[in-house]
């Protein structure tokens, strides 16, 4: 079973970068595909990005191209989610997600673990 835990959250200006971590443990992180997903307040689970079990391929929700950066350290077993020029519309919870498939995973539904979430607050 493998446990994912979020960190790096927090309170941060309009303009401003943070850098999330997802620690993985319990599982051979580098079987893994790994994603980023956020949930806004009243809004539904979207996704922002993920990285190949080796991290030779990447993609990214539009909204957040170019200024987001997924990556990972099979050596830590922890991947990250660079951010940069937040915006208030960035407010929201961040999850991590580890899935065994290699496509399709854009999608929530194809995801096998998830992480508790942090809390990214972006103020205007």
């Amino acid at each position: 079973q493998v446990q994912l835990v979020e960190s790096g959250g927090g309170l941060v200006q309009a303009g401003g970068s943070l850098r999330l971590s997802c620690a993985a443990s319990g599982g051979t992180f580098s079987r893994y595909a790994m994603g980023w997903f956020r949930q806004a307040p009243g809004k539904e689970r979207e996704f922002v990005a993920t990285t190949s079990w080796n991290g030779g391929t990447t993609y990214y929700a539009d909204y957040v191209k170019g200024r987001f950066t997924i990556s990972r350290d099979s050596a830590k077993n922890t991947v990250y989610l660079q951010m940069n020029s937040l915006k208030p519309e960035d407010t929201a919870v961040y999850y991590c997600a580890g899935s065994l498939y290699i496509d399709y995973l854009r999608l929530d539904s194809f995801y096998d673990y998830w992480g508790k979430g942090t809390l990214v607050t972006v103020s205007s």
